[in-house]
């Protein structure tokens, strides 16, 4: 048996070899070969497809394995960059803080003479240290010491407006009483920035208690000037009494107009 391809129609036919003559059957085995070829070639090229198709996947594969590779190592140097500068500027900012301290010379002082060196930048260190010394409350440093010198200047405040008010007579003491109320106003003020123990005294704090005791010494030194210009009689008399509270004023705004330097760490 053998098929036969109608070229005409386009199909092909399954005849018994004994139909066909001599001369058929030899045209028909010369066609053999080369449709054998042919299907071969169909096979051969099919499998190049098949590899054409493939190639792709791979090419993709292996694209994506180069690119994965050096993104992984520059992603991991970035990581380790970042942990080392944290690392390092912890380790620089924990010694910074220790080292400060640790240079600090009133941390090595016990309390008297951690008293008489803050006093020591007062122009009344003496009266400084009877303030601060006689203090209930124990001095651990400048800080401490700065809220019981403002404390002791409001107390010596309080008793020389009460001398005043016992004194008073006619509108010259009138004035000179609302100065003193608002120099003792001005210093509560300051004592109220000290309300937690914790506080921390940042740049914006100092200035403003500078400004607020400033403000309560220039009120008392108002008073006086006032006092002179009407020819007071008891002028000399209220100065008398008002020295101690001013020198205790004055105290206290030298203390806080040093503060960074004693307390020798930077502020904020």
């Amino acid at each position: 048996m053998m098929y036969l391809y109608d070229q005409k129609y386009s199909f092909s036919f399954l005849v018994p070899t004994f139909c066909l003559n001599k001369k058929q059957r030899k045209k028909l085995l010369k066609k053999r070969p080369k449709q054998n070829m042919d299907s071969l070639k169909i096979f051969k090229g099919y499998d190049k497809v098949e590899d054409n198709l493939e190639d792709p996947q791979k090419q993709q594969e292996q694209h994506r394995h180069k690119i994965s590779k050096p993104l992984i190592a520059t992603i991991s140097i970035i990581v380790t960059i970042l942990f080392l500068t944290f690392t390092l500027s912890f380790t620089l900012f924990y010694h910074h803080n220790n080292s400060t301290e640790s240079q600090n010379p009133l941390n090595s002082l016990n309390s008297t003479e951690l008293i008489r060196s803050v006093c020591n930048v007062t122009r009344f260190p003496d009266s400084c240290f009877t303030a601060i010394s006689s203090s209930t409350q124990n001095p651990t440093d400048p800080k401490t010491i700065l809220k019981i010198s403002i404390l002791a200047s409001i107390n010596e405040l309080n008793k020389f407006a009460s001398s005043l008010k016992a004194n008073s007579s006619g509108h010259t003491l009138g004035d000179c009483n609302e100065l003193i109320d608002d120099a003792v106003s001005r210093l509560n003020d300051s004592v109220s920035v000290f309300s937690d123990d914790a506080v921390t005294l940042t740049d914006v704090k100092i200035n403003d208690i500078q400004t607020w005791v400033s403000a309560a010494l220039t009120d008392q030194q108002t008073c006086v000037d006032g006092l002179e210009e009407v020819g007071f009689s008891l002028v000399e008399k209220v100065k008398k009494i008002m020295q101690k509270s001013y020198e205790y004023i004055s105290n206290s705004l030298a203390i806080v107009a040093n503060i960074r330097n004693l307390v020798n760490v930077p502020l904020h």
